[in-house]
């Protein structure tokens, strides 16, 4: 029989589709001993509604259980690094939501930290589950789609007042960043999970939606190091709610579902140049089995990986790439100037690419 490992999930908002989507389907693996949040009635509304008996409010109450195993951090972004970092010299092991932490250095340090601990860590990107998503993977992993040529991603979501009403919405302190940083963030990520890592970048950033301190609107152009182009845009002024990834290669071009939060689920277009690709592709997907989309897969790998049935399904490391695109786009956009990657210690954003007088004393 597998091993149950004991969840406290710490935060309550996105914590709960963490309940919904991943602990539940996979009750086998995982329960939900605990929850962590700063709102006594929301904790009382998850508690009742998921059976969760213990109720806390402090993280070092948390941190000080024994029999909790694995901490699910999903508090807004500027408290993820010490929380992660406590987490890990805790002896914990550690879920978190995006983003990991506020910059390379941060990162630099948890990465460190995560060799020291007897805990591991599974940042969440949950986009990148998915029959869409894996059978993309699976036919580029197989060699079949051939050189990559270009690919480009649209984030087109809305976000009105009522969202920036939740006090730590658009604000460079405890969100990091806009819409490259809290939505675009995951279809940037499908695109690197699939094309490899990037080589240079040139970008902007705008504020042109809300009256807020972060950007809501971005352009870029990539070049990969592989020698594909791409193009990345993202605005949340848009009408409806849309994520685009078209990807072109050698022999198959692919284009995700259009689903806003879940573009990795539905099946892909997948477009083979010719009847010989078309006959490969065939043959390799002929005996595909379901993939559940978003968190089920994610947290069922990350059990597999728990106990030495499978690899991290995502890692500190898939974190940092992310992360070294937020820092060159940035600090692209404020110099006007094409950035290389990757990024060390000498750059200067390495430290933080919250402008600097919205950064704490």
């Amino acid at each position: 029989m597998s091993r149950v490992f004991n969840v406290a999930v710490v935060g309550c908002g996105i914590g709960r589709s963490h309940i919904v989507e991943g602990y539940l389907p996979n009750s086998g693996c995982f329960k939900v001993k605990a929850i962590c949040d700063l709102s006594a009635e929301r904790l009382a509304q998850i508690g009742d509604a998921f059976a969760v008996e213990r109720r806390v409010e402090k993280f070092d109450d948390v941190l000080a259980m024994d029999d909790i195993d694995i901490v699910d951090i999903c508090t807004p972004p500027g408290l993820h690094f010490p929380m992660v970092m406590a987490a890990l010299k805790a002896g914990k092991h550690v879920i978190c939501e995006k983003p990991l932490v506020g910059s390379l250095a941060q990162i630099d340090a948890v990465m460190e930290e995560e060799q020291r601990s007897k805990g591991m860590l599974m940042p969440v990107f949950q986009y990148r589950f998915g029959n869409g998503i894996e059978q993309a993977k699976r036919i580029i992993d197989a060699g079949i789609a051939g050189k990559p040529f270009m690919g480009t991603v649209e984030t087109l979501w809305r976000r009105d007042a009522p969202y920036y009403a939740v006090p730590w919405r658009g604000k460079w302190a405890t969100e990091l960043g806009g819409v490259l940083m809290g939505h675009a963030i995951h279809p940037h990520d499908l695109f690197t999970y699939l094309m490899g890592d990037i080589e240079r970048v040139f970008g902007r950033v705008a504020t042109r939606v809300n009256p807020i301190e972060v950007e809501d609107t971005i352009s870029a152009s990539l070049l990969m190091k592989n020698g594909a182009l791409a193009s990345l845009t993202a605005t949340l002024g848009s009408a409806d709610d849309m994520t685009r990834i078209r990807l072109a290669f050698e022999n198959v071009t692919f284009e995700s579902d259009h689903a806003a939060y879940n573009p990795g689920d539905k099946l892909w277009k997948i477009q083979p140049r010719t009847d010989k690709t078309a006959q490969e592709i065939e043959k390799l997907l002929k005996d595909w089995q379901h993939v559940p989309s978003r968190f089920q897969t994610q947290m069922r790998r990350f059990h597999d990986a728990l106990i030495g049935a499978g690899p991290l399904p995502v890692t500190s490391a898939d974190s940092r790439r992310s992360l070294e695109l937020v820092t060159a786009l940035y600090h692209s956009a404020a110099t006007n100037t094409d950035v290389p990657l990757p990024l060390g210690p000498s750059h200067p954003l390495y430290q933080s690419w919250v402008p600097e007088q919205f950064r704490a004393a």
